[in-house]
């Protein structure tokens, strides 16, 4: 193959499109680790509403 006859700038753009290929291939790993790590947390626990324990009594020591 004679690579004497390409220019500089259609090299210029193929290693425009090889560079962004290979970014978008580096995103789609991090986003499926990102995906994974969200994905590995527990479930939320449901929080119990204050109002029902908070105020019902109070100790009075004398």
């Amino acid at each position: 193959m004679d690579v004497s006859s390409v220019s500089a700038a259609s090299l210029s753009q193929i290693q425009a499109q090889v560079a962004t290929a290979v970014q978008g291939k580096a995103l789609d790993i991090q986003a499926a680790t990102a995906r994974q790590l969200v994905n590995s947390l527990p479930a939320v626990q449901p929080v119990p509403d204050p109002s029902a324990s908070v105020g019902s009594r109070v100790d009075i020591f004398v």
